[in-house]
C-alpha cells in the first residue's frame, strides 16, 4: 500500500514566548513536530506489514527540509517540499489546501497520516480539512490500526471516555495519537542516507495553488495574544493520613470534581 505522511517543522516550544504583542519565536532551525514521528512510525509499520511505499510531504521555508530528512533517516523513501514565499503565514486550512494539491500530484495513495496536532498552534485542523478537500473519509485521533484488507480499514479512535471502533473505505486520512506506537530511532546508516536523499520541491505554480488563497490571504486572523495566567502557589497538605485524606476530599468536593 502507498502511504503519505504529512510532517511539519515547528519551533522548539520551550523557547517560544507569549506576550501581549504576540508570539516571540526563536530564530533557530526548529524541530519536527513531536506528534509526527508517531505518524511516520505507523506508516513504516504498515508498509512492513502490507508492502508498498511511504512518502513524506511538508509545507514551509528552506529550513523545513530538515523534517523531511529526519523522515528519510527513519526509512521514508520519497520526500516532497511545498515551498513558496506566498505560503508563509498560511492558516491551517490554507496549509491543508497546499498539502492536498501536493498529494494529488503524487501517484495513487491508500492512506494519508498526520500527527494529532502541531504544537505551535494546537489547532488540530489540518487532517480534517485535508480529508474534506480531497473528498475522502477521515478518522481523527487513531490509537490503533486494527486491520486493513479488501480496500477497507478498521481503527480504534481515542475519545475522552475510551475509544470508538471505526471502519471506513480507503483511501482515507487519519491523525494519530502518541499511544499508537513507540517511534524507532534513526540508524547511523539512515542518517547518512538522509543527507543525500533527493527532495522534490514544488512552488505554488507547480501545485496550481492560487496565491490569493494562502499566506496572509488565508481566512483566519489572529486578533490578539495573551500569556497564560500564572499558576497559584501550591500549599502542601499536611497532617495524619486520615486528615490529609479528609482535606483532599473537601478540596475536590469544593472544586465540584466529586
Amino acid at each position: 500500500m502507498n502511504i503519505l505522511v504529512c510532517v511539519k517543522q515547528v519551533p522548539e516550544i520551550q523557547l517560544v514566548k507569549v506576550t501581549e504583542a504576540g508570539l516571540e519565536r526563536p530564530s533557530g532551525p526548529g524541530q519536527i513536530n513531536p506528534f509526527d514521528p508517531y505518524a511516520i512510525e505507523e506508516a513504516l509499520k504498515l508498509k512492513e506489514e502490507h508492502s508498498g511505499n511511504v512518502s513524506a510531504v511538508t509545507v514551509g521555508g528552506e529550513s523545513a527540509a530538515l523534517v523531511l530528512r529526519e523522515a528519510a533517516s527513519l526509512g521514508v523513501e520519497e520526500l516532497y517540499h511545498c515551498k513558496d514565499p506566498c505560503f508563509e503565514g498560511s492558516d491551517p486550512v490554507a496549509v491543508a489546501r497546499i498539502l492536498a494539491a501536493a498529494i494529488k500530484k503524487v501517484s495513487a495513495y491508500d492512506l494519508v497520516i498526520t500527527g494529532k496536532q502541531a504544537i505551535d498552534d494546537d489547532a488540530s485542523i489540518v487532517g480534517g480539512a485535508l480529508a474534506a478537500i480531497l473528498g475522502i473519509p477521515q478518522v481523527m485521533f487513531v490509537k490503533k490500526v486494527v486491520s486493513i484488507e479488501n480496500g477497507r480499514a478498521l481503527f480504534e479512535r481515542q475519545t475522552e471516555d475510551g475509544y470508538d471502533v471505526v471502519e471506513c473505505p480507503l483511501p482515507a486520512v487519519i491523525s494519530v495519537v502518541k499511544e499508537i506506537n513507540e517511534p524507532r530511532l534513526p540508524s547511523l546508516k539512515g542518517k547518512m542516507k538522509a543527507k543525500k536523499a533527493q527532495i522534490t520541491t514544488w512552488s505554488a505554480s507547480d501545485l496550481g495553488v492560487d496565491a490569493g488563497s494562502v499566506g496572509p490571504n488565508s481566512r483566519s486572523t489572529i486578533t490578539g495574544h495573551q500569556p497564560p495566567p500564572p499558576r497559584p502557589a501550591s500549599q502542601p497538605i499536611t497532617g495524619t493520613p486520615e486528615e490529609i485524606a479528609l482535606e483532599l476530599f473537601e478540596k475536590l468536593r469544593a472544586a465540584q470534581v466529586i
